[in-house]
């Protein structure tokens, strides 16, 4: 199946359906799950994540499935008292960094889009004493949220899988209150993907097909009325070349490698 031949809904699906059977693999068995970490999910299984969350207050080893490719609450300026929404919650891995940083008197909120991730930040939270955490089940293009409401949102690796970018962070400037920010990892590209890549639905839902190119990202968060984005962090993701040659001959993979093109990790915050 090709991207440029999906519609939204069917691109939708397809992520909905990876990260539900990831989900489900460590609601069933897993103490760890690996995906995302290694091969063991399949062949197009390679780990993004670049930043590690052991020694970071907060950190829920049950919480952590290796899905993101940053740390947002590095530098998400989250204070004690804080109302914090983080999109693409998943298991709750940032939900419970976060809420270590807000204390008692803040709220953190976690939404995804797919079920077995709440059913599992669920379970995880049910594990704790916390009372002012909650995950709830939604699409970020329309989030079952009031507006104005949240001091910060925060993301790691979601919004590269959303379709429709603008509608999403028209979404997230709806929900913050006003002198609100958001910290958000995610993956963008510089240069041209070659067109094998930019079109293979299982790299999207892996987050590399879904990527933009990085001057096209930061123009989006401008248009819909956020101050200055600010990248804070940037880090080149090396994909594998036996990933790379499911998608690329010889030809293509030497053209790819010769063109400077790139797939980075950006860590990047607004102001509305």
């Amino acid at each position: 199946m090709k991207i440029d031949m999906m519609k939204a809904e069917d691109l939708k699906q397809v992520v909905k359906e990876k990260y539900g059977s990831i989900a489900s693999q460590s609601l069933l068995a897993a103490p760890q799950s690996c995906c995302g970490t290694g091969g063991c999910c399949g062949e197009l299984e390679f780990s993004m994540i670049g930043d590690e969350y052991q020694q970071v207050a907060g950190y829920n080893k049950d919480a952590d499935l290796g899905l993101g490719c940053g740390l947002p609450t590095e530098f998400a300026g989250i204070e004690p008292g804080n109302k914090v929404l983080d999109l693409g919650s998943g298991a709750g891995t940032d939900c419970f960094v976060a809420r270590s940083l807000v204390g008692s008197e803040g709220k953190v909120t976690g939404i995804d889009f797919t079920d077995e991730m709440v059913q599992k930040a669920r379970q995880n939270l049910a594990k704790t004493e916390f009372q002012n955490m909650e995950f709830i089940q939604g699409d970020i293009e329309n989030m079952p949220l009031p507006d104005a409401t949240y001091d910060v949102v925060i993301s790691n690796c979601v919004l590269n899988l959303v379709p429709d970018k603008q509608q999403a962070f028209r979404e997230i400037y709806r929900v913050l209150k006003p002198g609100g920010h958001f910290c958000i990892s995610d993956v963008v590209i510089t240069g041209t993907l070659p067109r094998p890549l930019q079109e293979a639905a299982e790299l999207y839902a892996g987050c590399v097909a879904g990527a933009v190119p990085v001057d096209e990202y930061l123009n989006t968060i401008r248009e819909q009325g956020f101050s200055q984005p600010e990248i804070k962090k940037q880090r080149k993701i090396e994909v594998p070349e036996p990933v790379l040659r499911q998608y690329l001959n010889d030809q293509e993979l030497a053209a790819y490698e010769a063109s400077g093109a790139g797939i980075y990790s950006i860590t990047v915050n607004a102001s509305k």
